[in-house]
């Protein structure tokens, strides 16, 4: 691996370190504000929009300046919505306009987050060879996962209110932060300033993508055309399919393991962070264990999906410390395992149909609709105050019949196209990038 692929790996493990650690911030801010249950959830749906909203136009960003740098500036933009959190308390006149802001606070890091990541994943793709895009991928996811134990866990214990005591006691912090939000969010802006300089680190892969459109007509034409030939293409739809619901899933599950923390093991929101970190150990293992899966095998891993499920299933009847964590490892494990390969097969895909950046925000675009759909029907299932354990065994069984419908469509696929595994590598056909620069002519 070169010098800059640990830079990238760095930079990303900082910002998602924040990232994390202001999620968890940002649902203290909503109690101390008194906001309702269904609220938090919520909170992450505003975040996932910007994802959608801006997926036009995030790709021909990311490829229109070096990756470092656009890394750097949506870095930024994360920054400054995390000011906006720090300051959203002493803006709004009452509790109902301070939860307003930081609605816009978390977007707008939502936003810089969706800048961010065509930049982070395109990146890997223009330094590494195909023959390393697994493990580069299982790396990448690694330490992503492990950024997110560090991440939940550092924004536990900043709200522990022993800690968060102890912080404010400092002569250099108690001029600057007076509650245990406050706090936190000021040491998690420091986390992405080092995310920041990092980024300024990362040297240039000289890889130069033709002039990008800036007409948001032409991008959203062009866009609609890229996201059609990822679906058409049939190693692209099947792992496009399975990311997209792995990442909405995982996005819901996070804010189940919360409630089911509160209400099935009593547990306070500093203490069930620590439990999401335990399941994000777990898929640190897995991602390790996905490296070794060449990415022609990448495909058969699905059935590891359907396990997961079934794993999920077996939250409600643990109750003891023990077998607590044994299962969010077993789920985080097998997730790991499964979506590691489909993420390096996507990416390969992707980056041969369309380009580094383009590629990243199709799946974007569609793992955060998903995302933005699965919290929806969480919420509502939070507003028709359903037991979090009746929540759990319905957000279990959507996942293993959906992991079934996608295996049923890969063997589908395979039995119409016996030499599927061999376009693993290959460039798109010509008729589709023919199209694509009908529609973008400077693109060679």
């Amino acid at each position: 691996m070169k010098r800059g692929f640990y830079l990238v790996m760095t930079a990303q493990a900082l910002s998602s370190v924040a990232d994390n650690a202001l999620l968890i911030a940002a649902i203290a801010l909503i109690a101390d504000l008194h906001g309702p249950d269904w609220m938090v959830p919520l909170m992450k749906w505003w975040f996932a929009l910007a994802y959608v909203v801006l997926a036009a136009f995030v790709g021909a960003f990311a490829d229109s300046l070096p990756k470092g740098q656009v890394m750097f500036i949506t870095n930024a933009i994360k920054i400054a919505g995390c000011a906006l959190m720090f300051y959203a308390p002493l803006l709004g006149d009452s509790n109902s306009q301070s939860l307003v802001l930081v609605f816009c606070a978390y977007t707008l890091v939502g936003t810089g987050a969706a800048a961010y990541s065509p930049a982070k994943y395109g990146i890997v793709t223009e330094m590494l060879p195909p023959k390393l895009l697994v493990k580069g991928n299982s790396w990448i996811e690694g330490l992503t996962v492990l950024s997110i134990i560090i991440g939940t866990v550092l924004g536990g214990v900043l709200i522990n209110p022993t800690v968060s005591q102890a912080l404010m006691a400092l002569d250099w912090v108690t001029p600057v932060a007076s509650t245990r939000t406050e706090t936190a969010i000021l040491f998690i802006g420091i986390v992405y300033l080092m995310a920041a300089i990092t980024n300024l680190l990362i040297p240039r892969t000289n890889v130069v993508y033709p002039p990008q459109h800036t007409n948001p007509i032409k991008l959203l034409r062009t866009f609609a055309y890229y996201v059609a030939i990822l679906w058409r293409d049939k190693l692209g739809q099947i792992s496009l399919a399975v990311t997209t619901l792995f990442w909405g899933a995982g996005a819901t599950l996070q804010f189940i393991v919360i409630e089911w923390g509160a209400q099935h093991l009593g547990y306070r929101l500093d203490q069930a962070s620590i439990l999401m970190g335990v399941a994000a150990l777990g898929t640190i293992g897995g991602a390790i264990l996905a490296g070794r899966v060449p990415l022609r095998k990448a495909l058969s891993v699905l059935p590891v999906g359907v396990m997961m499920g079934f794993a999920v299933m077996l939250m409600p009847i643990v109750r003891e410390t023990w077998a607590v964590h044994t299962v969010l490892v077993l789920i985080g494990a097998l997730s790991g395992f499964f979506v590691v390969p489909m993420n390096a097969l996507l990416q390969h895909r992707g980056h041969f149909l369309l380009s580094a950046g383009h590629s990243i925000a199709v799946q974007n675009f569609n793992e955060q609709i998903n995302i933005l759909v699965m919290l929806t029907v969480y919420s509502l299932l939070l507003w028709f105050n359903l037991p979090i354990n009746t929540i759990i065994f319905i957000f279990a069984g959507i996942v293993i019949a959906l992991m079934l419908l996608i295996m049923a469509w890969n063997r589908r696929n395979h039995t119409r196209h016996p030499g599927l595994p061999d376009k693993i590598g290959q460039h798109g056909h010509g008729r589709a990038l023919g199209r694509i620069r009908e529609l973008n002519p400077n693109r060679q």
